[in-house]
């Protein structure tokens, strides 16, 4: 017997039972959206704004205006936030299927949704094309880890294709620069009906630190239509994950308006 094959067995099973048996996401301790408490903001204090590298905060006559879908989880709102209105926390689950959503309105969350009868097929069996339209590979790190013998993304019956023409989702990482605008809209066309689209990261969220230069636009809204918004710098593996199973009905969205339930 090889020594590898007698030292998985020792080690028994790798793979974590979440999100089936609410067993270990992985992600404790992991530092994850700023959450924001417009009672504790002091009047006339701009210092979160001020610091803040993606205008993902901006100061506004009646408070601060916080969009989520900018945020890249720097954590350096908090750490100049004299009140504790920004404060760190573990919230990470920012999926969404609206990119309103992502704005803060300090509505509660809504109930969950309606399944779409056009998802049914899919909720089972899903086929992911990845496409980096210019990321910095932080993401691609997180896809990654998707298919490790922790998360073994394939046990939900969700696998990557390396070819359009036989997926369901495109998932896209990067802020869309000018040299890949063609190849991702030419991979998006050569996808058969019904297809959709996830915006993985804030990059492909809203353009993230380098949206809006002379290289890349702003994400995708626009360039193509998105069904599920996932930011984050870049969002975890468990993150990618909940937003699946979000897009196929099989878990809930957890944020609306900002905020997040739970």
């Amino acid at each position: 017997m090889a020594l590898w094959t007698l030292f998985g067995l020792m080690s028994g099973k790798a793979t974590t039972g979440w999100p089936a048996d609410g067993g270990n996401d992985g992600q404790d301790g992991v530092i994850g959206m700023p959450r924001y408490d417009p009672e504790a903001c002091l009047e006339g204090c701009e210092e979160c704004a001020a610091v803040c590298p993606t205008h993902a905060i901006e100061a506004r006559e009646k408070g601060l205006a916080v969009d989520y879908g900018r945020c890249i989880a720097c954590q350096l709102c908090t750490e100049a936030c004299p009140s504790g209105a920004m404060e760190p926390s573990g919230d990470w689950a920012f999926g969404v299927r609206e990119r309103g959503d992502l704005v803060w309105s300090g509505r509660a969350a809504r109930p969950e949704r309606q399944p779409r009868n056009e998802r049914k097929a899919f909720k089972r069996s899903l086929h992911i094309r990845h496409v980096d339209a210019g990321s910095c590979n932080g993401c691609e790190s997180e896809l990654q880890a998707l298919n490790n013998p922790f998360y073994n993304l394939h046990r939900l019956g969700i696998f990557f294709t390396p070819s359009p023409r036989f997926a369901d989702l495109l998932l896209v990482t990067g802020p869309v620069t000018s040299a890949m605008y063609e190849p991702l809209t030419a991979a998006y066309e050569a996808m058969p009906e019904p297809r959709w689209v996830m915006a993985v990261g804030t990059c492909a969220v809203s353009g993230g630190l380098s949206g809006g230069n002379y290289a890349c636009g702003t994400g995708l809204d626009g360039v193509l239509p998105v069904d599920v918004y996932l930011p984050g710098c870049p969002p975890n593996p468990a993150a990618i994950i909940e937003a699946l199973l979000m897009f196929l009905d099989r878990a809930p969205q957890r944020v609306s308006g900002g905020r997040i339930d739970g």
